[in-house]
């Protein structure tokens, strides 16, 4: 499974590592109205889509009846009791894609928040970095930094969380790899300061779960390190006057896609 994920990862990183260059909201609305299409397309497959319309046609026929008999409260009961079961059933009529779906959305929306959600490092703004020991190792460590990154202080010793965190600096726009000693092993992280957007992974973990959704690096070997983390500061998407999270816009253009598209592909949601 590590190795699929692995390879999966690989395909994500190297697709959005080609938009680098593209203006994040413009390469956003792209993925978010092909995810749209590709949902849509799973849905009309997977989906019963002779039984949706018929639910449908029921739900709306439950509803006139509402209407049309407000002043009988029998018929107004029995149609709420339909109108219960038929959205019921509705339910139970997505439920398939809806499963069919899962996965591959967590795994889409893990890769695109790593290159939507964060931003590398500004030159001349400083930047936490986050060491989560086992329990059992002693609280020492030491930080080596690249060429043109300052380490701004001392290892600070957070027992109860079992941490260490330090404060850096970079200089200058770079990509580089920091290196944590702790006492006779060697930890490796990437740092990424200054650049354009790309793809950023904020932790380095050893467990198999947390490196799911942190997989833009190889799991951190055996020792006393679970995790390493940067602080990246969050990314920002606008267009025009309006600021929202990249999972907001993602939402809204590739359910606005799925919606208008629904036509031509024949789909009933």
């Amino acid at each position: 499974m590590e190795f699929v994920l692995s390879v999966l990862g690989a395909a994500a990183r190297g697709l959005l590592q080609r938009l680098d260059d593209w203006p994040p909201m413009l390469s956003l609305a792209g993925l978010s109205v092909l995810t749209g299409i590709g949902m849509l397309w799973v849905f009309g497959r997977l989906s019963d889509q002779e039984a949706i319309r018929a639910v449908k046609r029921e739900l709306a026929a439950c509803l006139y009846e509402i209407r049309l008999f407000a002043d009988e409260p029998s018929l107004i009961w029995r149609a709420q009791k339909h109108l219960l079961t038929r959205n019921l059933r509705y339910l139970a009529l997505m439920l398939r894609p809806a499963l069919a779906l899962t996965a591959p959305m967590v795994l889409l929306l893990i890769h695109l928040d790593a290159f939507f959600g964060r931003a590398p490092i500004p030159p001349g703004q400083a930047a936490l970095v986050k060491v989560q020991l086992e329990r059992a190792a002693p609280l020492e460590a030491a930080l080596e930094t690249p060429a043109g990154v300052a380490v701004e202080t001392l290892p600070v010793r957070l027992p109860e969380q079992w941490q260490l965190v330090w404060r850096i600096r970079p200089s200058r726009e770079m990509v580089g790899t920091l290196r944590l000693r702790v006492h006779d092993r060697l930890y490796e992280k990437q740092l990424v300061a200054g650049a354009p957007p790309r793809y950023l992974t904020s932790q380095r973990v050893r467990s198999f779960w947390s490196w799911v959704a942190h997989s833009g690096e190889a799991r951190l070997p055996e020792g006393p390190v679970r995790a390493i983390e940067i602080v990246y500061p969050p990314a920002k998407l606008s267009w025009g006057p309006l600021q929202f999270h990249w999972l907001v816009w993602f939402l809204l253009l590739s359910l606005a896609a799925a919606w208008a598209l629904r036509g031509p592909f024949d789909v009933t949601l």
